[in-house]
């Protein structure tokens, strides 16, 4: 993580700011006027930036438009005596985060600062996204033909409609799509509609102003704005609610949105790509989508075959599959005997690719030999070709029952079905916190202890919730915390569901 920086002519709130920091861990950098901070703007950015409004030569407004235009996801907390309150109206029109009145308590600062970084981090994970695109590799006809489909639209910004079962890689065919395309060097921006609740999605799409409702305490970019000159990829476009439909076919019809509770319309440059695993064709003839914004979307179709349409690709998915899992944990690679391998490609994995590569996490860990035999696969899987009477066809559950996920592309999922029982995790959740960390750490990822805790919080404070039948105030007191604490964890955690008692 980046340092918050500090540009304040006065040494002891420079001072002040770094110790009530570095006791949280966060490391700092501070400057004594803004000329030095815009040219050390020239080679790095910070996390944060808090700046004072008044110091000898540029000012802090002068600092926030600068930074406004070269990065206009940092967050800036400008500090102002009460005098220049004016100021810090101008400030929020500049784009501001929050301010600082002077004097102001050392804790509230802590906290606002905490506020930004997290907005900050949230900015630079969906906009970094990863640095290649993942390869999608696959050598039956069907696959071909989905590679030549997007070679002819390599050098087009039409709409794309990608169509498939859950789990066959429409993500990854946005993601190449993408980078061929003559946006490739502008952001790719990915979500999930059907993960969002429905109360935070029109915010999520197209942003929202300071105060546009409660726990809106700062003006916030949503995906169009994020994805600008670049291609936005909504997945499970079927499960939009109707009402945002509509917000969304006048964004596609005339490029122009508003952030909830703004005035001013947005300009919109942005190529967008869907992808659903339902029937489009049968939602709108059961009024659940807009036959319009049906149409709209549905300009160029493109459709993912299933694993069991192209079983002569699963050897060739299993052995990158073991490869990765091995390389992420620093492990080597185990190899499937020939039997095991046509066993699997025997399966029709109705989780497709997703599933295959869970398996695959899972072998790295679970088995326990380098050379996997059909008897060293979960029993859910060896057992349930004779159980299903379906060509085994299996449930995704069967892969997925106690499996900890850290997100695609990652090494969660390894306590897979059948799992739990092999490893015999007597510590119990906390057995599961520790090989969930485990996994993360020996993948690299960034931020651990961050994105641990907030599954943690998240988890406490919704199970309360449901215990309390929503009642806010109720919850806190069950977990011993105040209600201005769980308030701001259930903003900053987008929880729905809560009530004042």
């Amino acid at each position: 993580m980046k340092p918050i920086w500090i540009v304040d002519d006065d040494e002891s709130i420079r001072w002040v700011l770094e110790k009530a920091l570095a006791r949280e861990s966060l490391a700092t950098r501070s400057f004594a006027n803004a000329r030095d901070a815009i040219a050390a703007l020239e080679t790095e950015t910070p996390q944060v930036l808090v700046s004072d409004i008044r110091m000898p030569g540029d000012s802090g407004l002068d600092l926030l438009q600068l930074v406004k235009a070269r990065h206009p996801g940092l967050p800036v907390i400008i500090i102002t005596a009460f005098s220049d309150l004016d100021s810090a109206v101008a400030a929020f029109q500049g784009g501001a985060f929050e301010y600082l009145a002077k004097p102001f308590d050392i804790d509230k600062a802590v906290e606002l600062i905490r506020r930004a970084l997290d907005e900050s981090l949230r900015e630079a994970s969906v906009e970094a996204g990863p640095a290649d695109t993942p390869e999608i590799l696959g050598q039956a006809p069907a696959m071909q033909e989905v590679f030549r489909a997007i070679g002819r639209l390599s050098q087009s910004n039409v709409t794309v409609l990608i169509t498939g079962e859950s789990g066959t890689g429409k993500e990854l065919v946005a993601r190449a799509l993408h980078k061929h395309s003559p946006r490739a060097a502008q952001p790719f921006i990915a979500l999930n509609t059907a993960a969002i609740p429905k109360d935070l999605l029109e915010s999520e799409l197209f942003g929202h102003e300071r105060g546009a409702f409660t726990g809106a305490q700062a003006t916030r970019r949503g995906r169009f704005e994020q994805a600008e000159n670049g291609t936005l990829f909504l997945d499970e476009i079927g499960d939009m609610p109707f009402d945002l439909q509509t917000r969304l076919l006048r964004v596609l019809s005339d490029g122009h949105f508003y952030r909830v509770g703004g005035h001013q319309p947005l300009k919109a440059n942005v190529r967008v790509i869907t992808a659903t695993h339902q029937n489009l064709e049968q939602r709108v003839r059961d009024g659940l989508f807009r036959e319009d914004l049906y149409h709209r979307l549905n300009v160029i179709r493109l459709r993912l075959p299933s694993l069991r349409e192209r079983r002569e690709d699963i050897p060739l998915l299993v052995r990158h599959f073991l490869l990765q899992s091995a390389r992420q944990l620093g492990v080597e690679a185990k190899r499937m005997s020939e039997p095991t391998l046509a066993f699997l490609s025997s399966l029709d994995l109705p989780g497709n690719v997703r599933q295959l590569e869970n398996l695959c996490n899972w072998i790295t860990v679970m088995a326990p030999g380098q050379t996997v035999e059909v008897k060293d696969l979960p029993l859910e899987l060896s057992q349930g070709k004779e159980g299903t009477g379906q060509g085994g066809a299996l449930e995704p559950s069967a892969l997925a029952g106690a499996a900890l996920s850290t997100g695609a592309g990652g090494v969660g999922g390894l306590a897979a079905a059948g799992a739990v029982g092999q490893a015999s995790l007597a510590d119990g959740w906390l057995g599961l916190l520790e090989q969930e960390a485990a996994a993360m750490l020996a993948a690299n990822q960034p931020e651990v202890m961050t994105v641990l805790g907030r599954q943690f919080e998240s988890a406490l404070i919704r199970m309360a919730l449901r215990h309390t039948h929503g009642r806010k105030n109720d919850a806190a007191v069950r977990l011993g915390i105040g209600r201005n604490t769980i308030t701001r964890k259930i903003a900053e955690l987008g929880i729905a569901g809560a009530r004042e008692d």
